[in-house]
């Protein structure tokens, strides 16, 4: 079962992000991490990055593909989960608590609004599933 959490935002490459105040955490979806399987490593970028929405921030291996991983919002990259340098399994063990990826104070918050809801985001998974099958 994929969870769908709903107090954050998604993207269509499947990344979400939960704004905390000025600042912002981001991840990959539950949905991604199923289809991607077990996560072997994950390339993660600098503290002090400055990256544009869009861009590729990270990339995810896993068993069966490499992936690139896309900025939801513009912004400055505060801190990177380094657990997941020794432990890249957190992600697919829990990819929205202990599994986030980075944390960054996003320069153009307006891009937030941009963004699915769970209950869009939940619909385009389903759609992608169904295509899959």
């Amino acid at each position: 079962m994929v969870d769908f959490v709903q107090d954050r935002r998604y993207r269509d490459t499947h990344e979400w992000v939960l704004l905390e105040g000025e600042e912002a955490l981001c991840g990959i979806s539950d949905f991604a991490q199923h289809e991607l399987s077990d996560i072997v490593y994950i390339e993660l970028p600098d503290v002090g990055d400055e990256l544009t929405q869009g861009d590729v921030f990270a990339t995810v291996e896993s068993v069966k593909a490499a992936s690139d991983i896309y900025m939801p919002m513009s912004g400055e990259i505060l801190a990177v989960n380094e657990e997941l340098e020794d432990s890249p399994q957190l992600v697919n063990e829990d990819a929205f608590v202990r599994g986030w990826l980075i944390r960054f104070r996003p320069s153009r918050p307006e891009e937030y609004e941009s963004l699915l809801d769970a209950e869009a985001y939940q619909r385009q998974c389903q759609e992608e599933a169904e295509k899959g099958a």
